[in-house]
């Protein structure tokens, strides 16, 4: 835990200016792969990766829940990515102006067809987490 009654060096903006720097400097997937991957986390960096997993998803519209079945990213994840995405400071939409936004793979016809099959068995069932609450 950080003690807050040291009076640090360098301000917070000046810090993330930094570290900003720090990022653009990186030349190419694999120079800012290693520094990520020192910078953060093993849980750190799946958070990110998570969140910006769900980008693409969202640009085309594809609901939170079907988001959720093809990333297992959780959908309150998913709603914080949506709502910075349209209210955030815009590093979302710069992010899609550079055209850094992944492309989808295509589901194959099998995987959509039992997703498919899934979902109308839960429907029929009442299956997921509210049919079970109710039984």
């Amino acid at each position: 835990m950080k003690r807050r009654f040291l009076d640090p060096e360098t301000t917070s903006e000046s810090a993330e200016d930094n570290l900003c720097r720090a990022l653009l400097s990186m030349r190419g997937v694999a120079e800012m792969r290693s520094f990520l991957r020192d910078l953060c986390t093993p849980a750190e960096l799946e958070a990110l990766i998570d969140r910006w997993r769900v980008v693409p998803y969202l640009l085309q519209g594809v609901a939170y829940r079907e988001i959720h079945e093809r990333t297992a990213v959780s959908v309150t994840t998913i709603g914080r990515v949506a709502r910075f995405l349209s209210q955030g400071n815009g590093g979302y939409q710069a992010a899609v102006e550079h055209h850094a936004v992944p492309a989808l793979r295509k589901r194959s016809s099998a995987a959509s067809e039992k997703g498919a099959s899934l979902r109308r068995e839960r429907a029929i069932t009442g299956g997921g987490r509210k049919g079970r609450a109710q039984a």
